[in-house]
């Protein structure tokens, strides 16, 4: 867990607290639905935490099961989270998801708009 600090024009970050990831048990985004940043990560007990934003809320998560997939392979249980969204397999995968889901999205509102607008013969 890292603390941000602003000081006058300084920026700090400082490590509060560490877990190990075998120990992680759960991950609780507490509603799939909506847009928001919190979410629990149970261990023998339970850290309420809040991202900087939902974006890197999912983020974080991604590369928590990238991680348990390739060192532990252990059963990790997320839940509360849009499946779409943590996925590598999904049409919205790549390296750089947060923008590409924009990206996607904007291509076909576009595309939406331009068929909306062709007059029909």
């Amino acid at each position: 867990l890292v603390k941000h600090l602003r000081t006058d024009r300084e920026e700090k970050y400082e490590i509060v607290e560490r877990w190990f990831l075998k120990d992680l048990e759960m991950i609780d985004g507490k509603e799939a639905d909506t847009d928001n940043p919190y979410f629990d990560m149970h261990f023998q007990e339970v850290c309420h935490l809040e991202a900087y934003s939902c974006a890197s809320k999912y983020t974080f998560v991604r590369t928590l099961n990238k991680l348990n997939e390739t060192y532990l392979k252990k059963d990790l249980k997320i839940v509360n989270f849009d499946e779409t969204y943590l996925n590598d397999d999904s049409i919205w995968s790549s390296n750089n998801r947060d923008c590409l889901v924009l990206m996607r999205i904007c291509f076909y509102a576009s595309n939406l708009l331009c068929l909306s607008l062709c007059p029909l013969s």
